[in-house]
C-alpha cells in the first residue's frame, strides 16, 4: 500500500478508485465462449434520450469486483447493442469505448451511427457500447466531488510560478483523501486498464463470441492495446483511434498534452487571422499566438467574471478537439481581449456550476479517471519533482506546459498499484490499425508512433494531415474513413504505414 503523502466540471474529460492490502497479479486467462448469457432488454431512460432516433438495447454482465477472487463479490456491468442490420453478412460484435477513462460509451453506437458510420459496418457487426467498471450505469463510483469543489478537472490548473504548485499540491492531497474517504466498499482500487481489459473478456464470452473486435477513441486506445496484448487470440479487428501511446496514462503521457496544444494551435491561428476583420484577434498566426499569451498573462493578475489564467487555458485546449469549435474559441477570446465582463462570466458560469454542497455533473467520470490513472502506474510523490517539471514545461511548452506538468492527486494516491502495467504485446496476429491526426491537442501524432513501435509487425498506422481528436467517423478525412471501413469490413490491412494527405 502506498503511504498518503504529506505535502466542477472537466471541459476535457479524456479529449476523461478501501485501504487494504492490494490483490495479487493475475493471469490473463481468456474466459471461455458459450450459450450467450446476456439478458437484452431497455436501456435506461437518459441512454434511450440519447441514442434517440436508434434504438438499443441493454443487459448487465456480472463481474468479479477482483479477478485475484473471481468467486468473492460481483460487480455490474451495463452494456448495450446495436444489432448487425444483415444476418447474413454478420461477422461479430465490434466492442467500442470513447476513452476517458471515464466516459459513457452506451449511447456510443447510436452517435457513431448519427455521425455516418458506414452501413458497410453496421451491416456486419453487433455494435456493442458500455458503461466500463465504475461508470454510470455499471456499479458506480463516487469520490464526492461537489459543484463547488477545488478538484474540478483531470488536468492540472496552469502553474504560473513555485507557489502556484505547492498550492495546487494541497488541492491535490485534499482530492485523494477525499476518494479514500469516500470509497466506503473498497472497489477503487480495482479500477484499472487491466481489470477493465479482463471485463472486455467476459462480455466477449457472455456474449458467446469466440473473438471480438474492437474500436477505440483516446483513453480507450490505451485499453484496446492493454486487450490486445492479454488475450491476442481473442483478438479480431482491432482500430485504435487517437493513441495516448501505451496501455497507462502515466506523468509523461500527460506532460505530452503540451506538446498536442503547441501543434495544434497554429492551426486555429491560421483559422483567426484569415477573420481578423470578425474577430480581431490577429493579421497572423504569430499575432494570433500573441494574443493568447497577453489574455492569459492578464487573466493570471487580473480574473475577469470568475474565469482566471488557467481556467482561459483550459477552454481553449478544450475548445481545439474540433475545428467545428473554433468559431466559439474565436468568440471567447475576443471577449476577454476587450474585457467584457459580462460574457467572461457567462462563460464561467456554463463551464462550471456553483449549486453549493451538490455532486459535480463530472463526479463519477472524474472519480474513475483519478482511480484508473493512479492505480495503472506509480506517480512521483515528490512535490519537488513537479516543480522542476513544470518550469521546464513552461519553457519548452509555454502554451500550456506549466498545466499538465502540475501536481495531480496521484502523487498521493492511497493504493499502490496492485500489478505492473499491462506490457504491450509484439508476438499477436498482425490485427491492430492505428489512425493519428497529426496535430490533435490531446493525443499528439507521437501517440500513434509510440504505440506503433512497441507492436512491431502486428500493427499498422495511418498517418492524417489533419487536426483535432478523433479519425474514424468522428473526422473528415476520407482516405482515413475507406482504410479503416477497408480493414473492419474486408479484412483490408495496410501492406505499410499509410499517410492520408487533407481532403
Amino acid at each position: 500500500m502506498k503511504r498518503r503523502g504529506s505535502a466542477g466540471r472537466s471541459l476535457a474529460l479524456l479529449v476523461v478508485l478501501g485501504l487494504g492490502g492490494s490483490p495479487a497479479v493475475v493471469p490473463a486467462a481468456a474466459a471461455e465462449p458459450g450459450t450467450p448469457q446476456v439478458e437484452w432488454g431497455r436501456c435506461p431512460d437518459d441512454v434511450v434520450t440519447e441514442a434517440a432516433p436508434t434504438e438499443l438495447r441493454c443487459a448487465t454482465v456480472r463481474v468479479p469486483l477482483g479477478y485475484a477472487d473471481p468467486e468473492g463479490e460481483r460487480i455490474d456491468l451495463t452494456v448495450s447493442r446495436l444489432a448487425a442490420a444483415d444476418p447474413d453478412k454478420r461477422r461479430g460484435v465490434l466492442m467500442l469505448n470513447p476513452g476517458g477513462p471515464g466516459g459513457s460509451g452506451l449511447a456510443l453506437p447510436a452517435l457513431l451511427v448519427a455521425q455516418g458510420l458506414p452501413s458497410s459496418v453496421t451491416d456486419r457487426y453487433d455494435l456493442i457500447g458500455m458503461d466500463t467498471r465504475g461508470v454510470g450505469h455499471s456499479t458506480p463510483v463516487s469520490c464526492g466531488f461537489t459543484t463547488d469543489s477545488p478538484y474540478y478537472s483531470n488536468i492540472p490548473p496552469y502553474a504560473v510560478d513555485d507557489p502556484a504548485v505547492t498550492a495546487q499540491a494541497k488541492i491535490a492531497e485534499q482530492a485523494a483523501e477525499q476518494c479514500a474517504d469516500n470509497d466506503h466498499d473498497g472497489r477503487l482500487r480495482h479500477l484499472t486498464t487491466a481489470n477493465t481489459a479482463r471485463d472486455l473478456d467476459r462480455i466477449r464470452a457472455a456474449l458467446g463470441e469466440e473473438k471480438t473486435s474492437y474500436l477505440g477513441y483516446s483513453y480507450g486506445t490505451a485499453l484496446g492495446a492493454a486487450y490486445a496484448s492479454m488475450f491476442p487470440e481473442r483478438t479480431d479487428r482491432i482500430v485504435l483511434d487517437s493513441n495516448i501511446g501505451d496501455t497507462h496514462l502515466d506523468r509523461d503521457g500527460m506532460r505530452r498534452y503540451a506538446l498536442g496544444m503547441e501543434q495544434t494551435l497554429p492551426d486555429f491561428a491560421r483559422w483567426a487571422a484569415r477573420r481578423h476583420d470578425s474577430y480581431g484577434l490577429g493579421r497572423t498566426p504569430e499575432q494570433v499566438r500573441a494574443s493568447y499569451l497577453t489574455i492569459a498573462g492578464t487573466l493570471d493578475k487580473a480574473p475577469l467574471g470568475g474565469i482566471d489564467g488557467s481556467l482561459f487555458r483550459l477552454l481553449t485546449f478544450g475548445h481545439l478537439f474540433k475545428q467545428t469549435q473554433y468559431p466559439k474559441l474565436a468568440q471567447t477570446w475576443q471577449a476577454l481581449l476587450e474585457g467584457d465582463e459580462a460574457a467572461a462570466r457567462g462563460l464561467s458560469a456554463a463551464h462550471r456550476e456553483t449549486a453549493d454542497g451538490e455532486l459535480s455533473p463530472a463526479d463519477n467520470a472524474l472519480t474513475v479517471f483519478l482511480s484508473v490513472t493512479c492505480n495503472d502506474v506509480e506517480w512521483p510523490e515528490d512535490v519537488t519533482t513537479y516543480r522542476r517539471g513544470v518550469a521546464e514545461d513552461r519553457e519548452r511548452y509555454p502554451l500550456y506546459g506549466a498545466a499538465t506538468a502540475n501536481i495531480t492527486p496521484c502523487a498521493f494516491w492511497p493504493y499502490a498499484p496492485a500489478e505492473p502495467p499491462v506490457e504491450i504485446d509484439a508476438e499477436g496476429p498482425r490485427n491492430v490499425l492505428l489512425l493519428q491526426n497529426r496535430r490533435d491537442a490531446s493525443t499528439p501524432h507521437r501517440g500513434g508512433k509510440m504505440l506503433r513501435e512497441k507492436f512491431g509487425d502486428r500493427a499498422r498506422l495511418v498517418t492524417v494531415d489533419d487536426s483535432g481528436h478523433g479519425v474514424y467517423v468522428l473526422g473528415g478525412n476520407s482516405c482515413a474513413l475507406n482504410t479503416a471501413t477497408r480493414y473492419l469490413t474486408e479484412s483490408e490491412m495496410p501492406a505499410k504505414d499509410t499517410f492520408c494527405r487533407a481532403d
